[in-house]
């Protein structure tokens, strides 16, 4: 028999938790929030019979409405599907789950500070922002009564972005405990997600595994019932004024204009496209009023639908929109952000979009500017003329796991080592600064490109920041291929990670002539990062990856394979680079007939993609 019935989870503002104090502070209008709560959706309960009384129960059924919970942990996030309309995608991220998340969250964090601080922690204090998806409000409300059911005051910053949440923590007179933000970046609008932070930074996907766990618990649990009381209401926050203001004097006292020193914009049009995400306050409430002019600009208007394209600075199409603004308006600068503003690309004044290689490039100009000599720490997927130019400038160069969590711990395991490291930085755009907290801040990086544009201007130059990256040499070749593996979701990763392995094994075992084990060993940090052979690693390994360098007697070392288990979808990830024209269709053809077809992980993988490449070199 199928149960169909659903009940009202109704967030009553006018009781209190027994033993937890009230705050002041707290707005205490009466309102009362709901919203649809079914827990085990399209579930069939089996009747089973005993000498004393019927019950309905099935094991099987309630391991895998827990693996539902677990599975949404992606990496050091969650993230799943919050809409209906997604081509083979069940709605999985329910009010229900998110509610069963947010209270272990909640008391993941009291917990934390009982342990360090040695007592009770009384009126612990979680904020919450989101990006305008159009499912971000009845998700809100689920996280309100998680956060109030384990006993936190709950701040609502409203629409928000990942960075401001993270800074919500640290800025006073906020100092929030802890904060979550609702976002699936660059994802479909169908998909939503939750960020976790403490003052100590995002948490770890360790750290996130084990609140997946203890929520799988609860939301089984509640089968029949669950508490409907949130004794204390969320109170609203306007935290992204103070934000704006943070990066506001940040670019003031750094430019220390000598003739405006509140306007030192004044004279320079930048154009921001923010997507339609949660970007548009740093066009109207940083750079309008440090001077800027930023007529031109795009999407600024928040809308979950996305209408436009998709929010991402390594989206083509977003980059050539920004493109064509910046050189129809003949301005300065163009800015990209995605969704939530952790990650940031952009335009130059000639028009050339910087993002991928060529940002990292850019920053890592910059920062060795201000720190030389200092380490800079990328994901695996770097070109090796990135490298060069890295070390050209007096800079050393540490290849990590593909990530952005395992990036930026890396740095700050480096920096605790003794290893002085201020920039870590994925292909992706996720740019982490030590002066920055080592958070990922999409708009903080824009923050030192502008800043440096001011001053070359001050200096006399009118190059535009482009010019900095002139020498960065761009790889002949580069081609990203996906394998879809072919197996029940709660098998996928298992399955993903027998193919890496094999792929490992291969390789070790010398089964591919030319192909050998990158393990970063010429890295001056310590030999084996990239493979985590080091003693110490910087994180857990939340999906597994290797990276072969590749020889022939013609070309020497001419390229790499990069392969990885992704955290994000069921498929598996291939990376290649190559400095001469051909060989990147020449290394899929090697990994096609020596090992995805002589290894036998061809029959849990959909190769189509790859088999494709080899025969025609031409993707999609």
């Amino acid at each position: 028999m199928a149960s169909t019935s659903t009940s009202s989870i109704s967030l009553q503002t006018n009781a209190q938790k027994p033993g937890f104090p009230s705050t002041s502070a707290a707005k205490t209008s009466h309102t009362n929030l709901s919203f649809p709560y079914n827990p085990l959706p399209f579930t069939k309960f089996v009747r089973v019979k005993s000498s004393s009384t019927a019950k309905y129960y099935n094991e099987a059924v309630v391991d895998e409405e827990m693996d539902r919970i677990r599975r949404l942990q992606n990496g050091s996030d969650v993230r799943g599907v919050a809409l209906v309309g997604e081509k083979g995608r069940t709605v999985d991220l329910t009010p229900p789950a998110v509610d069963a998340i947010t209270e272990s969250f909640g008391e993941w964090v009291i917990n934390g500070l009982e342990k360090e601080r040695g007592h009770p922690a009384e009126n612990v204090k979680v904020s919450l922002g989101r990006d305008p998806r159009i499912s971000g409000t009845s998700l809100s409300v689920a996280v309100f009564s998680g956060l109030a059911r384990a006993g936190c005051l709950v701040f609502d910053m409203g629409l928000a972005t990942t960075p401001a949440c993270f800074m919500s923590t640290i800025l006073p007179p906020f100092a929030y405990d802890a904060s979550i933000m609702m976002t699936a970046s660059h994802l479909p609008y169908t998909r939503n997600g939750l960020k976790f932070f403490t003052k100590r930074g995002g948490l770890t996907s360790p750290e996130v595994e084990e609140i997946c766990d203890k929520a799988a618990t609860k939301y089984a649990n509640r089968l029949t019932k669950v508490s409907t009381v949130l004794s204390i209401p969320p109170s609203r926050v306007d935290f992204m004024s103070s934000y704006s203001e943070h990066l506001r004097n940040i670019i003031k006292e750094r430019v220390n204009h000598p003739l405006h020193y509140d306007t030192p914009l004044q004279g320079f049009q930048i154009v921001v496209n923010a997507g339609n995400g949660s970007g548009g306050f740093f066009t109207w409430d940083v750079l309008d009023k440090l001077g800027a002019d930023t007529f031109g600009s795009l999407h600024l208007k928040p809308d979950g639908m996305f209408p436009n394209h998709i929010p991402n600075p390594e989206d083509k199409v977003a980059m050539a929109l920004t493109r064509s603004a910046v050189l129809e308006n003949s301005a300065d600068l163009g800015i990209v952000f995605d969704t939530d503003v952790d990650r940031s690309g952009v335009v130059d004044n000639k028009g050339n979009p910087i993002n991928g290689d060529k940002l990292i490039g850019l920053i890592s100009a910059i920062v060795l500017k201000e720190h030389p000599g200092t380490t800079i720490v990328t994901d695996a997927r770097t070109s090796m003329a990135l490298t060069r130019f890295i070390t050209n400038r007096g800079g050393h160069h540490c290849l990590y796991r593909v990530g952005y969590r395992n990036v930026i711990d890396k740095g700050v395991q480096l920096n605790k080592d003794g290893i002085e490291t201020h920039l870590m930085m994925e292909t992706s755009g996720h740019g982490a600064l030590k002066e920055n907290y080592f958070l990922d801040d999409g708009a903080y990086m824009v923050v030192k490109i502008i800043i440096e544009m001011v001053r070359m201007k001050l200096e006399g130059s009118d190059e535009g920041i482009g010019s900095i990256i002139e020498d960065l040499e761009e790889p002949e070749e580069s081609v990203e291929l996906r394998m879809h593996v072919v197996s029940e979701p709660r098998y996928a990763k298992e399955k993903a990670i027998e193919v890496i392995e094999t792929f490992r094994q291969y390789i070790e075992e010398g089964r591919i002539e030319g192909w050998e084990l990158d393990t970063c060993g010429d890295c001056w940090v310590s030999e084996g990062c990239l493979v985590d052979s080091n003693e110490t690693s910087a994180a857990a390994v939340d999906a597994h990856m290797y990276r072969a360098k590749v020889s022939d007697e013609e070309h020497g070392q001419h390229g790499w394979v990069h392969i990885r288990q992704s955290i994000h979808n069921p498929n598996v990830a291939v990376n290649m680079q190559s400095s001469v024209p051909g060989c990147c269709q020449t290394m899929t053809r090697v990994l096609l007939d020596k090992f995805l077809k002589s290894s036998g992980v061809d029959r849990i993988l959909d190769i189509s993609e790859i088999d494709k490449y080899a025969k025609s070199g031409r993707i999609g």
